[in-house]
């Protein structure tokens, strides 16, 4: 079978090697659709921290099982699924407490350990979970993502009735905005400096998106929410302007989230933050409960996945899909590997 592999930041190559037999409690899953993200897009150029080179790629994956190891049996060939790539120790204090997500030990695979970017990719049965017969493998292949956001939009425990601001339109920034909406929140404000995607945002059910090369975020809140602001804000864009908006212009006492990678370390104004007595959070990753949240939640027609998805590229043509990301940043949602085409 082909088997992708960047050997190099901006480099590219495919390998033959053996279709890999399931184990005793594995699946053999034939892999049909890869999802290029923003964490992918940093290996790209060189600027991911925990991965080294060469490495295979692919962690946000839909595909068929063909063959099942010994011992499985809540699983069957033919079955429609999408595989979690967190791999994990199970023995830390997080693992032992339900917090795998956040193990002492974690890898994630196209990072730390192997991809799924191959034909074939044989996987522990407690790594897969199975998508509806109506779902595309399109869509199978951005629950990864959603699942993030599900994840995220969970930190703020009273989201439900809640007004939410989102700093950042990016696929992780609508996603989420489509996710608080379908957890209960009652108003969703979403901004950027990109009218392209502000607009797709507002297509999908987003209260207010706002430009803010045009408008104070601050004075948006207050415009949108009224003078109570937001209950809570997550910053989906990462960076000092943003987490510095957020802290400047937050409802005193309310909560902010971190959702999105800070590339290089982050200079912020902890003294309002401290001052306003902020709950500054985190999210990480996502578990099991929150892909069935997410498949839920896309059945029953809450969240739209595509109208995130840009572009197709055919498995051997994996390089040119960066390419095309670095070329189109600005109108580039989703970008979709198609391993069924393989020449």
């Amino acid at each position: 079978m082909l088997q992708q592999v960047m050997t190099a930041p901006g480099q590219i190559t495919f390998r033959e090697v053996p279709v890999p037999e399931p184990k005793a409690g594995q699946a053999l899953v034939k892999i049909k659709r890869i999802g290029v993200c923003g964490s992918d897009i940093h290996v790209y150029y060189g600027e991911h921290k925990g991965t080294g080179y060469p490495v295979t790629q692919g962690h946000e994956v839909s595909g068929q099982i063909v063959a099942l190891g010994e011992g499985v049996e809540t699983l069957h060939v033919g079955q429609k699924v999408t595989i979690e790539p967190q791999v994990v120790c199970g023995e830390c204090y997080p693992c032992r407490h339900g917090k795998y997500n956040l193990c002492e030990k974690l890898r994630v695979m196209g990072f730390q350990t192997t991809g799924t970017a191959s034909e074939y990719f044989a996987v522990d049965q407690q790594k897969i979970t199975p998508l509806p017969d109506a779902m595309s493998y399109d869509e199978g292949a951005m629950i990864e993502p959603l699942a993030v956001t599900v994840h995220a939009a969970k930190r703020f425990e009273e989201l439900q009735g809640a007004k939410v601001a989102i700093l950042g339109c990016g696929p992780i920034g609508i996603l989420l905005a489509q996710s608080c909406k379908a957890l209960g929140a009652a108003e969703v404000m979403i901004t950027d400096v990109s009218d392209y995607r502000l607009a797709l945002a507002k297509s999908l059910n987003v209260d207010y998106a706002i430009n803010t090369k045009n408008e104070n975020f601050g004075d948006a809140m207050v415009r949108c929410f009224g003078p109570d602001k937001a209950d809570v804000i997550y910053d989906c864009a990462g960076n000092d302007i943003t987490m510095g908006q957020a802290i400047q212009y937050a409802r005193k006492g309310s909560k902010i989230v971190l959702v999105a990678v800070f590339a290089k370390e982050a200079h912020v104004d902890l003294f309002t933050l401290n001052d306003h007595e902020l709950d500054l959070d985190t999210t990480m990753m996502y578990r099991h409960e929150d892909y069935v949240d997410a498949i839920r939640l896309v059945n029953e027609g809450k969240i739209q996945l595509r109208p995130l998805m840009s572009k197709h590229f055919p498995f051997q043509q994996y390089l040119d899909a960066y390419k095309y990301i670095e070329a189109h940043k600005e109108e580039t949602m989703k970008v979709l590997i198609d391993i069924d085409q393989i020449d």
